[in-house]
């Protein structure tokens, strides 16, 4: 399965010169948050294929104008192709904005998972807004990863753990980091994994 990852920034290369042709292999889409619902609905509609999304810390226009089309997993656990995929958005608390969190709120939005972890025997990706702490995170407390998505791998073990959050332009980041068995996937703009 090939899935189109995006995040943060809406690519021109895609938005502005689409070409069918160079994303007709994609299976799935997923949206790490941040974008306009426009850009993910127009996503959907030329790529034949269906798009799941978690918040950014800034999407809170998706509460009256919601992307066109594609699916939230939000605080979900769902089943596409026989993966098993879990959506947590927003980033941590900074500012009391809708879609930020105390590490405690985090958490606590995952053990109210438990039982659909349980029922579905763990799962196989991971999607967050931010990182997880201490692997392309920032310093600052609006871009610091969560402790709790460590936790989460640990327990769980996900092929990936996909996030946005960290530009790659902030200088210090990298695209792609491994954590014992997950491999972590910054998707700021856009990046095609395969499973």
């Amino acid at each position: 399965m090939r899935i189109l990852v995006v995040s943060d920034e809406e690519s021109k290369y895609i938005w502005d010169h689409f070409e069918p042709e160079k994303f007709k292999d994609i299976d799935l889409v997923i949206s790490c948050g941040d974008l306009k619902a426009e850009y993910l609905s127009f996503l959907v509609t030329m790529i034949n294929a269906p798009l799941f999304y978690v918040h950014g810390n800034h999407d809170t226009e998706y509460k009256s104008i919601p992307p066109e089309g594609c699916e939230c997993i939000e605080d979900k656990i769902i089943t596409y192709q026989g993966f098993r995929i879990m959506g947590l958005g927003g980033s941590h608390r900074y500012n009391r904005g809708e879609y930020q969190y105390t590490e405690r709120q985090m958490r606590w939005r995952i053990a109210k998972m438990k039982p659909k972890l349980w029922l579905s025997k763990g799962i196989d990706i991971l999607v967050t807004h931010a990182p997880a702490y201490k692997i392309g995170d920032g310093e600052d407390v609006c871009h610091r990863g969560f402790e709790c998505f460590i936790e989460l791998m640990n327990k769980y073990n996900p092929k990936f753990l996909l996030h946005g959050h960290q530009h790659l332009n902030y200088g210090r980041n990298e695209r792609i980091n491994q954590y014992k068995n997950t491999n972590v996937i910054n998707a700021y703009g856009y990046y095609i994994i395969e499973i």
